[in-house]
């Protein structure tokens, strides 16, 4: 995959209290606080309920194709899921947020079979079934295709003292995706879409944070920038 050169800031949040996020929407049982100066999100349903506890924070803003996009993150209690949705965008090219979509309360078949497009990366991936061995996974939708995969480095929350730094790269048909900590960065996977396999090249779109209860965590610094090929 290309290097790119990252341009102009088109969004910047450093996510670190109320009146920062006063325009975010939150689908599902979720709170939203700042002990720490950083967006902490958790739901408010209890581990036993399931697909019911998970909770998807949309960021206003719909953002075009060929952009970075990184924020810190930082688990604070596991097990859990989360996830980044991007390029977000109705079926046909609707506002996802928009009067008249479907409802969306925090079942995933809401996100993968609802009414629009996505890209989705699941970066903090911990239950009883994976503990053994953690991915992060790229899937597509409309549906649930998985379409890239790589070793996970987060650690178990016990070490997971500091925020961890994840970067996105959309641009065209390319997908990259990155983590850093402390100036160290590793490429996890990168993909290239068809256009065919999992239907049509995705482009502009909104983007969202995902959580699966009960996994409490931190985000700051949300940086979303315009970029090009080297």
């Amino acid at each position: 995959m290309n290097n790119f050169i990252e341009g102009d800031v088109l969004y910047e949040n450093s996510l670190s209290q109320t009146a920062e996020i006063a325009e975010w929407v939150m689908e599902g049982d979720g709170v939203v606080s700042f002990p720490k100066g950083k967006m902490r999100q958790e739901c408010l349903r209890p581990r036993e309920a399931g697909q019911a506890g998970n909770i998807v924070h949309w960021c206003p803003f719909t953002f075009p194709d060929d952009i970075s996009i990184t924020w810190d993150f930082q688990p604070l209690t596991e097990p859990g899921l989360a996830i980044l949705f991007f390029s977000a965008l109705g079926l046909n090219g609707e506002d996802i947020l928009s009067a008249g979509r479907a409802e969306r309360n925090g079942p995933y078949d809401q996100y993968h079979h609802g009414d629009f497009n996505a890209l989705h990366v699941s970066y903090f991936r911990r239950n009883h079934q994976e503990n053994e061995f953690q991915t992060c996974n790229l899937r597509k939708s409309f549906g649930f295709h998985l379409v890239a995969q790589g070793a996970d480095p987060l650690p178990t929350v016990n070490f997971a003292l500091n925020p961890y730094r994840i970067k996105v790269i959309k641009y065209g048909a390319r997908v990259s995706f990155q983590m850093s900590y402390k100036g160290e960065s590793i490429h996890i996977f990168s993909w290239e879409d068809d256009g065919s396999s999992y239907g049509p090249i995705l482009g502009e779109g909104k983007i969202g944070f995902r959580q699966m209860t009960p996994l409490i965590a931190e985000y700051s610094n949300l940086v979303v920038r315009k970029i090009e090929t080297a």
